[in-house]
């Protein structure tokens, strides 16, 4: 059961939207504009608060902006009946754990209410863990040595856990994030790379994509052709994915990578543009291992395309969009007999290196 603060200025959306909380066992407390909500968190915690943009006397961002500056970390679901890119960049600036847009479905609004959660628990679970490592840390060698290995066990479960949310959010590119990461490691292998490399290129690739978790799920699930406002929301998913690595505490190269796997070798990707020289190894495989699955595999605005197309389309722009090494390496690996991309979960393993 979690503790819930719902902020709308409509009454008739407050009592709703209690009532579908109330029925999980959730405690509800509402308010019917800013002011009130903030003179409540004031005075009490909650597991999550959940605020319409739009309302009388300032807005829902205002809110969200404000929890950030009083320093909570409390997750924080922002829905509005006029989505706009401002709206989500602001919210994305201010750390929304998702979007919802209204008229908000039962359904939805409990799926994402839980998966946001459930992610909270997981991180408090782990800011606890670190709590308590540092504690014991002073002349106690063998405490140390068990708590870092259970801060080890609780980062790869948080990678499990982000590569999953994706997943359930996005069900159309259900396992995208699996095949990507193994195709990466297998490239990897295929260049003659370390076996932590390796490793560290599959878990990047298991996360890619967690950033889409700011986009809203109508989005990434259109059929149709996609807008440029929607794409532009869509473009944000890159930097938001290098935010959540960073604040789920993984390493900074996991967080590194995943902010360019949409950079390209020419600097004409995004977010910035980056060129060859400024992207690390681990996100060039990436971005080579993501166009192939990308292209090999069903999408609801198209068919799924031939191997032989994806390669064509990596080999025609080797040294222009695609590192060439790494180009090389993805061909002779597609071009052995039978190949087929890898679609089973590996067991995630960070090494202590990665915190060094």
């Amino acid at each position: 059961m979690a503790k819930v603060l719902l902020v709308d200025d409509e009454r008739s959306i407050r009592i709703t939207l209690s009532a579908f909380l109330e029925k999980e066992n959730h405690e509800v407390v509402t308010a019917s504009n800013v002011e009130d909500a903030l003179s409540i968190l004031d005075k009490e915690a909650f597991d999550l608060v959940i605020s319409d943009v739009i309302m009388s006397g300032k807005s829902g961002l205002d809110l969200l902006k404000s929890v950030r500056d009083f320093g909570l970390d409390t997750p924080v679901i922002i829905m509005t009946g006029e989505p706009t890119i401002e709206t989500a960049v602001m919210g994305i600036q201010y750390q929304a754990s998702d979007y919802l847009s209204k008229p908000v479905e039962r359904k939805e609004f409990l799926r994402v209410v839980h998966r946001v959660l459930n992610i909270k628990e997981l991180l408090d679970e782990k800011k606890q863990l670190q709590i308590e490592n540092e504690h014991y840390q002073k002349n106690l060698e063998a405490l140390v040595e068990q708590r870092t290995a259970a801060l080890l066990e609780a980062s790869a479960g948080v990678v499990s856990l982000l590569a999953k949310v994706i997943e359930y959010r996005d069900p159309y590119t259900a396992g995208h994030q699996r095949r990507v990461g193994n195709l990466a490691a297998e490239i990897a292998v295929n260049m003659g790379l370390s076996n932590k490399q390796v490793e560290d290129v599959r878990i990047i690739g298991y996360v890619h994509d967690v950033g889409k978790i700011v986009v809203p799920s109508e989005i990434l699930s259109k059929p149709g052709r996609i807008s440029e406002v929607e794409m532009a929301l869509i473009k944000e998913h890159a930097q938001a994915g290098y935010e959540m690595i960073m604040e789920a505490g993984l390493p900074q190269a996991f967080a590194l990578a995943v902010g360019q796997h949409h950079e390209r070798y020419n600097g004409s990707g995004y977010p910035n543009k980056l060129e060859h020289k400024d992207i690390l190894l681990e996100a060039e495989i990436l971005v080579v291992a993501d166009v192939v699955e990308a292209m090999i595999s069903h999408r609801p605005y198209r068919p799924a395309r031939s191997l032989e197309t994806a390669m064509q389309e990596i080999e025609q722009n080797k040294g222009i969009l695609y590192d060439p090494e790494v180009v090389d390496a993805c061909i002779r690996l597609l071009n052995q007999k039978d190949y087929t991309v890898d679609d089973t979960s590996h067991k995630v393993q960070i090494t202590r290196e990665e915190y060094n």
